[in-house]
């Protein structure tokens, strides 16, 4: 039977979560990919475990993670009743609803009828009464955003959901869903965009709205799909996410277009002691309202090394001003 890491909570960096009482780990592990049906459940079991062990007590799921939909959350339910049971209070477990689940009208976007059935779907692939956060996974502009907010709150009212969350929300979409959770009473705790070096779109409006209504911020694809890793210094590697024509987020123009910005971002990186991927998760955590940074792996070794990035959060003025001149290059 597993037994965690008796020092798992002395080397994690927590933050509070906006104005909430919550408070997550600067480094959250995203199911997105690598814990479905299709991939090596032991693999799956070992960097689960691992990352507990390193302190990381959020994991993000989504109804339709896998390969298969569903089967992420299925599989880290297997993990929960054999090994993590006896720690689910020591856990932020996240899922969320909002894109194709099932065929038919109902499967996906923000109506009433598709957030109460996903939960409930999500609930019993996972095993566990309620969920610590529940997102709205992207905005629906054809259903009533006061139908949408109300659906999350009845999931909050029900007890299946302690927060709520969205998710791919813009500023002026995500501050008029927060006054109505406001009208409502709704925990609206927290904003999962997406944020990385090279797509710094949240720092236009999301980041005003998200510190003028006291809420967090957990960012996902900090790492830019691997561009901002040393993966990519040299070319593209063969079987790299780049080097598939059916790649939706990396392709060769893309990498070539970034490759001297990268090479540059990893000598600065190298001054600061950290490797890019080090650097590139530190920069995110800079902002007061990340509180959190969603982190894929497919070894526990890779998250291992990611979990170094807490070594060095600190930049000089002068670092985040070189950062940005290269940026702009």
């Amino acid at each position: 039977m597993y037994q965690a890491n008796t020092k798992r909570y002395e080397q994690m960096q927590y933050n509070r979560v906006g104005k909430s009482g919550l408070k997550l780990p600067a480094l959250s592990l995203g199911l997105w990919h690598n814990f479905g049906d299709t991939d090596y459940f032991q693999n799956q079991k070992e960097i689960i475990l691992g990352a507990f062990d390193l302190g990381i007590t959020h994991f993000d799921l989504a109804n339709n993670y896998g390969p298969p939909a569903g089967s992420a959350e299925s599989n880290f339910g297997r993990m929960l009743r054999e090994e993590l049971g006896a720690y689910r209070d020591e856990l932020i477990i996240s899922s969320k609803a909002g894109y194709y689940m099932w065929e038919g009208p109902y499967g996906e976007w923000g109506s009433k009828k598709s957030i109460i059935a996903s939960c409930d779907q999500s609930l019993k692939r996972v095993g566990v009464e309620y969920f610590d956060i529940f997102y709205h996974h992207r905005p629906d502009y054809e259903t009533p955003l006061e139908e949408t907010a109300r659906a999350l709150d009845l999931l909050v009212q029900q007890g299946k959901a302690l927060y709520i969350g969205v998710s791919n929300y813009d500023a002026q979409r995500t501050l008029e869903i927060s006054q109505l959770f406001k009208q409502l009473g709704t925990p609206f705790i927290i904003h999962q965009p997406n944020y990385n070096m090279f797509d710094r779109w949240i720092e236009e409006e999301l980041v005003e709205v998200l510190e003028a209504e006291g809420i967090g911020a957990i960012v996902y694809s900090p790492l830019a799909q691997g561009l901002l890793t040393n993966k990519y210094l040299h070319g593209i590697p063969e079987h790299s996410r780049a080097s598939r024509s059916d790649s939706p987020f990396l392709n060769e123009e893309k990498v070539e277009k970034t490759l001297t910005s990268v090479s540059k971002l990893n000598e600065l990186a190298a001054a600061r002691g950290q490797t890019l991927a080090e650097m590139a998760l530190a920069w995110n955590l800079r902002l007061k309202s990340v509180a959190s940074v969603i982190v894929g792996a497919s070894s526990l070794k890779q998250l291992e090394d990611n979990v170094k990035c807490l070594e060095n959060v600190a930049f000089t003025d002068q670092e985040l001003q070189a950062i940005d001149q290269l940026l702009k290059e």
